[in-house]
């Protein structure tokens, strides 16, 4: 594999993966070349650009790097993107039966509390105090339900603490149904409202929208 810009500029495919040895993303080269909306998995690059990313690149890159290496790393960054796409589609699926089945305005939102910033992936209303706030949460295997779980508890801690008055729901997405039991009971705070679950299915989405804006007494659209 050379080791200059020609194989950026006339190579885009190996972007990705040489980047990934590095480990630099696509915002480490916005943010420090000001190179913006850079798709790494498609680039197309002006000799200039692609003379900067070489020059950042080089002194990150390993001596040595065989093919079938670099193969892999793609291939891995690629199921890995993918897997990232498909659970931000799950999100946003729950996000838009909100507002379809509710008569507020759900979006995402952030609050601060103790310095410290944190994300809700359903929020009403769109401005002001928040007064209901919806952690969406995927948990893909047994071994991550203790964190994931510590997780929504902590969030819904931080927005009481932020918005005494506020309600908290979780919507979770975990495969082992004869388990749901276990995340129900990791999750039994006095700071968490309701939890409902969904798989990937249009119908056991909205049936959990609808469930939850009942049990938070969300007037229906």
């Amino acid at each position: 594999m050379p080791r200059g810009y020609g194989s950026h500029r006339d190579y885009p495919v190996a972007l990705k993966p040489l980047l990934a040895s590095c480990n630099i993303a696509a915002r480490a080269i916005e943010r420090d070349l000001g190179i913006r909306n850079v798709d790494t998995y498609a680039p197309r690059l002006s000799e200039d650009q692609a003379k900067v990313i070489a020059g950042y690149v080089m002194p990150f890159l390993p001596s040595y790097l065989a093919l079938p290496a670099l193969s892999l790393v793609d291939r891995t960054e690629f199921v890995d993107k993918e897997v990232r796409k498909g659970k931000g589609r799950w999100e946003k699926r729950i996000l838009d039966a909100l507002n379809r089945h509710a008569q507020v305005s759900f979006r995402k939102r952030h609050f601060e509390i103790g310095g410290e910033q944190f994300e809700l992936d359903a929020a009403a209303p769109a401005q002001g105090d928040v007064e209901i706030g919806i952690d969406v949460k995927r948990i893909e295997a047994r071994r991550d339900i203790h964190k994931r779980c510590d997780e929504i508890v902590n969030k819904a801690s931080k927005l009481k603490e932020a918005f005494p008055q506020s309600r908290f729901a979780a919507v979770v997405y975990y495969p082992f149904i004869d388990e749901h039991i276990n995340i129900q009971n990791r999750l039994r705070s006095s700071a968490v409202d309701q939890v409902v679950f969904a798989s990937d299915s249009v119908a056991s989405v909205e049936n959990a929208v609808v469930m939850l804006l009942s049990m938070l007494e969300v007037p229906p659209a």
